[in-house]
């Protein structure tokens, strides 16, 4: 399931934004422990590559949004979060991108902090109007 591939690709984002480029050991773990099939973890890989190769990218769109807040003062959880979504919405056109936001919602309402998910869609809906 693509929410299960989402949660373990957040998983590895937010772990790179501590200690970049997770060993691939860990990211099998995570997409063991994700219960995840050939097809969910293909997907997983898809969107954790697309947060490596375009981070700076991303992150640069995402702190130009965001004009209240300095980048470094937004949770890292919903960094993670946004950064995931945001390579989805501008890199993978076999998802919706209302889809990708309600889905970085629920990421963010599973791991972040009682405001964040309301946060999170207002930024990346953003991108999408």
């Amino acid at each position: 399931m693509r929410s299960n591939a989402r949660e373990a690709a957040f998983k590895i984002i937010f772990s790179e934004l501590f200690q970049e480029n997770a060993e691939k050991g860990f990211k099998s773990r995570i997409y063991k422990n994700e219960n995840l099939n050939e097809e969910d973890a293909a997907f997983a890989e898809r969107l954790v590559t697309l947060v490596e190769e375009h981070r700076g990218e991303l992150s640069s769109s995402l702190t130009e949004k965001i004009e209240r807040f300095a980048e470094n003062r937004v949770y890292k959880a919903d960094k993670a979060i946004m950064l995931l979504g945001l390579a989805e919405i501008r890199y993978c056109d076999d998802v919706p991108p209302l889809v990708s936001v309600s889905e970085a919602a629920t990421l963010a309402r599973k791991y972040s902090t009682e405001n964040s998910a309301n946060f999170v869609s207002g930024v990346l809906g953003g991108f999408i109007q």
